[in-house]
């Protein structure tokens, strides 16, 4: 077999074994394609999405949007260089610039800040009321995400290393499917999968307590740096209706919540429940030097990676933690803040 036909087997098996579906629809033959990484999360992501604005804004490309179920997974998708945009979490995206991936691409938005939607639950029945009962017991969460770096630092903050936990890497439907029968006793994930959890559990911590404890948890906008380098005007236009986004959900939560609820298969009214459990910046917060900065001045972000990084050096996820000019580099300030001020 050629070796350009390898490639492409290897692709293919890839993004099967990711368990990612691709939405085609209105494409054709006689336009570039930009290719976009999403996740079923609450996030104006999906408003974008569902409401074809890149589509609408980008006449003259196809948009190809593929569903993935985790950040490690969009980061395997970026390595087979089948993305140019992506959201993932920030804890995925320090592991992805961090050695050995070493992945060249760059944080261009911040979709949203974990708060309510990401937690560890423990079921009813399992013997657990406190993070400190669930040494040997199984815990599921999704391998090299925000939720399992926040449960290695829930599992920090009380003693216990993960060795004394029985770890197991399950994406969010698998962990649900284990959950109603009874393989795990409690599980680190996000929404939507989290509130039904929930119908049979119990918070024991949200992310929007770890990071007042000092280990804030992100969803964040990438893109690669070879698509930004060759296609600076498509990530402001880009950024731009993720920006549109972020205002509808401020100002038009019920017209936000109908589009997200699309695109997760829930109601209009459990959707908008969710929304309220997330923290959404507005665009000129995104843009402010607490997160992406202004251009040429890279913002905090930079810094809450390097910490992430850090900590997944110190729990042996990675060898060793990248400088902080490593994540200063990796954000995308071109334009800022007068983009998204638009």
């Amino acid at each position: 077999m050629k070796p350009k036909a390898v490639l492409a087997v290897l692709v293919t098996a890839v993004l099967a074994l990711a368990g990612c579906s691709v939405d085609n629809a209105g494409q054709s033959a006689d336009k570039p394609t930009i290719r976009i990484g999403y996740q079923t999360f609450p996030s104006g992501d999906l408003i974008v999405k569902n409401s074809r604005w890149l589509e609408e804004a980008l006449p003259d490309y196809n948009i190809k949007w593929t569903k993935f179920d985790s950040g490690a997974d969009v980061n395997t998708a970026f390595i087979a260089q089948e993305l140019d945009f992506g959201a993932l979490g920030s804890s995925p995206v320090a592991r992805g610039l961090s050695a050995p991936l070493n992945i060249p691409y760059q944080v261009a938005f911040v979709l949203d800040v974990a708060g309510d939607n990401e937690a560890l639950v423990a079921r009813n029945g399992s013997g657990v009321d406190t993070i400190a009962q669930l040494k040997g017991k199984r815990v599921g969460t999704p391998f090299a995400s925000t939720a399992h770096y926040s449960l290695l630092a829930a599992l920090s903050q009380n003693g216990l290393s993960p060795n004394e936990v029985q770890l197991v890497d399950l994406q969010p439907q698998a962990i649900l499917a284990a959950w109603e029968r009874g393989d795990i006793d409690a599980a680190y994930t996000w929404l939507p999968t989290l509130d039904q959890l929930r119908a049979n559990g119990k918070d024991l911590i949200t992310s929007r307590r770890l990071a007042s404890d000092g280990k804030p948890t992100l969803d964040l906008g990438v893109v690669s740096k070879e698509f930004a380098g060759a296609h600076p005007e498509v990530v402001d236009i880009w950024r731009r209706q993720e920006a549109r986004a972020l205002d509808l959900i401020k100002d038009d939560p019920a017209a936000a919540a109908k589009a997200i609820s699309a695109e997760i298969g829930l109601t209009p009214e459990e959707t908008a429940g969710q929304i309220k459990q997330g923290v959404y910046l507005t665009p000129q917060e995104v843009a402010s030097a607490e997160w992406l900065g202004s251009q040429g001045n890279p913002g905090n972000i930079a810094v809450n990676l390097e910490s992430a990084s850090q900590f997944l050096a110190e729990q042996k996820q990675i060898p060793a933690a990248a400088p902080l000019k490593t994540f200063q580099d990796a954000v995308y300030t071109q334009g800022l803040p007068d983009v998204l001020d638009q």
